[in-house]
């Protein structure tokens, strides 16, 4: 989760840190990876990238879109068709 990175009035770009690193690091190789191969995923980035979001929050989001479809896949103990 991003964690603010404040002190008194000044403001800082969030990060993300904390948590499973490798489970983190995984992720964001699948999600590069899923970004530009699921069609999905590669209308949600488009659509990410017209409205001028940066490429890493794309990503980011890109990753957690996937953790949610993995999940569901999981829950239900089926592949869900992504085309």
């Amino acid at each position: 989760a991003p964690h603010a990175r404040e002190s008194g009035t000044w403001r800082g770009a969030r990060r993300i840190w904390g948590g499973r690193r490798k489970v983190r690091e995984a992720l964001y190789i699948a999600a590069l990876n899923a970004s530009r191969r699921i069609p999905v995923l590669t209308a949600m980035r488009d659509r990410m990238r017209a409205k001028g979001k940066a490429p890493k929050t794309i990503l980011i989001a890109v990753a957690r879109q996937l953790l949610v479809i993995l999940n569901a896949m999981i829950r239900k103990r089926q592949p869900i068709a992504l085309a």
